[in-house]
């Protein structure tokens, strides 16, 4: 486990708390009953049922211990009170591609709130880390899977995190 911090608002810190509950109560309850069901078949070496309800059990345990990782290392982070000409946490930038000459817009937000259809990026994915710090008409490099992407900073303003 890290002990980097993790940037969120108070809506995303809910949203993944709730998750959270969801899964250490009436899902892991569930898991476990059919767990004790399985057992209770017979023979646990050749039970596909018990086998599958434990590998369940396992990936719903591991799921929990993430999210528990997260919210212990979050920091809640009212993005008004963030520098507005600087990209940070809570930023709403527009960029322009360098080589294709394309606009693109990026949030960057925490953990739960992102979505990369809607421009949501995390702090901490490559593109948000490249950007973060930079200020408008500064040119962002920034290594990703598929190669090297140059931004140019063209707007910087705050994201309407929900």
């Amino acid at each position: 486990m890290s002990d980097n911090r993790i940037p969120m608002t108070r809506d995303g810190y809910d949203k993944l708390r709730g998750e959270l509950d969801r899964l250490r109560g009436p899902l892991m309850i569930e898991i476990t009953q059919r767990v004790a069901t399985a057992r209770e078949m017979g023979d646990l070496s050749e039970n596909a049922e018990y086998h599958a309800a434990r590998e369940d059990q396992g990936q719903l345990q591991a799921r929990i211990n993430e999210l528990a990782d997260r919210l212990g290392r979050a920091v809640i982070v009212d993005p008004s009170a963030l520098p507005k000409d600087t990209v940070v946490f809570g930023s709403r930038v527009k960029v322009k591609d360098m080589e294709f000459d394309e606009e693109e817009v990026f949030e960057l937000v925490g953990p739960g709130q992102e979505n990369p259809e809607k421009g949501r990026i995390l702090t901490d994915s490559p593109i948000g880390e490249g950007l973060l710090g930079k200020k408008k008409g500064q040119v962002a490099e920034i290594e990703v899977p598929s190669g090297r992407i140059k931004y140019k900073i063209l707007e910087i303003s705050a994201a309407k995190i929900d």
